[in-house]
């Protein structure tokens, strides 16, 4: 197939080439314009059945993780999300209702409805309590892969709300001292408006999340530092050993293991839903997901002894180390999203096929 005149390879690997320790193909980057993206993405939404404005919300979404450098829970992982639609575990018409109401704090269930669409309409639906109350919650039963974490964290902060969400996981990993997964990586999100470039915390509870694991992989590269365990149980940077042995390395070891059964726990009992031991563990059946959405409205506040300003001025003056820079939570997303205003958006080459070939 060929490219599209607004497409350029970026510099690197050709696509053949084969990376002698993993032996998977290295595949090429290529840019495209988000706006491309988007109606590229809206346009395949549409024939599996969404309503215009779910399909223009959705493909936004998947493009905006892509946009913002996280490509392992945006435009890679679309296919996967179209899979899903066709084998009926995510239904394109369903939406959230409100089963039950108590002041700031609100349960929902999702009816399998599209994972990314359930989660913005429970943070909007947060920020609407936390306009009322000063802080709101809705936890989500029911529900699909939210896809990129940070998202939600964002649409907080652009409404000028603190946003914090986590959701749970199939088992996908080991609780400490185990083996074999019985936990999820239950990504966590926390976010501070501080326009136009918030500070959102996007963190699974893993070292790394499984897309940014196969990000590594596809690529040939070893990971910067250890993120889990090969068969003989020791520690290793080489993620196509720990995608085929499944033991991730908890962050913070057993304190990030402790942190995701918790979120879990709290996730299920909140929403009335599911906890990761009742989700199935193959990845094309994860559905039936807890997520909880806090909004808080920092305005009705009195004065504070600092500004989210000052605070990132102060982490930034830190004095750097030798071969990292300083940065706050967000700052690579912020700088990933002016890159691709100006260049297009980073997209694997494959992908982008894959996702074309669908309008053919």
């Amino acid at each position: 197939m060929q490219k599209a005149q607004s497409q350029r390879e970026l510099p690197g690997k050709a696509a053949s080439e084969e990376h002698p320790l993993t032996d998977h193909r290295v595949d090429a980057m290529i840019r495209v314009p988000y706006d491309e993206i988007q109606d590229t993405l809206r346009r395949v939404l549409v024939r599996e059945g969404f309503a215009d404005p779910d399909a223009d919300l959705c493909a936004r979404l998947f493009a905006d993780a892509s946009q913002d450098g996280v490509p392992s829970h945006g435009l890679n992982r679309f296919m996967t999300f179209v899979r899903s639609v066709r084998a009926g575990i995510v239904d394109p018409r369903g939406t959230p209702t409100r089963v039950a109401a108590f002041g700031a704090l609100e349960r929902w269930d999702g009816h399998s409805g599209p994972g990314p669409l359930n989660a913005h309409r429970s943070m909007e639906r947060a920020i609407e309590l936390a306009r009322e109350h000063g802080i709101g919650c809705v936890a989500l039963a029911n529900t699909n892969h939210w896809m990129r974490a940070g998202n939600y964290g964002w649409q907080a902060a652009d409404a000028g709300v603190i946003g914090i969400c986590w959701t749970n996981t199939l088992p996908n990993l080991p609780p400490w001292g185990a083996t074999r997964p019985r936990t999820g990586n239950n990504p966590l999100v926390l976010a501070v408006p501080r326009p136009p470039d918030h500070v959102v915390l996007d963190m699974a509870m893993s070292q790394f999340a499984y897309g940014t694991l196969d990000v590594y992989r596809r690529r040939g590269e070893r990971l910067p530092v250890p993120g889990g365990f090969d068969a003989s149980g020791e520690m290793t940077d080489d993620p196509a050993t720990i995608l085929a042995t499944g033991r991730v390395l908890p962050v913070g070891f057993w304190k990030g293991s402790g942190l995701a059964l918790l979120l879990d726990l709290v996730a299920a009992l909140l929403s009335g839903g599911r906890a990761t031991h009742q989700i199935p563990p193959e990845p094309h059946l994860e559905s039936g997901l807890s997520q909880v959405f806090i909004a808080i409205d920092p305005a009705g506040l009195p004065g504070q002894a600092t500004s989210p300003d000052e605070f990132v001025n102060a982490v930034l003056a830190a004095f750097q180390s030798d071969d990292e820079e300083v940065r706050y939570p967000g700052a690579r997303a912020v700088r990933a999203r002016r890159e691709a205003a100006t260049e297009g958006v980073a997209v694997d080459d494959d992908v982008w096929s894959e996702i074309l070939a669908e309008l053919q």
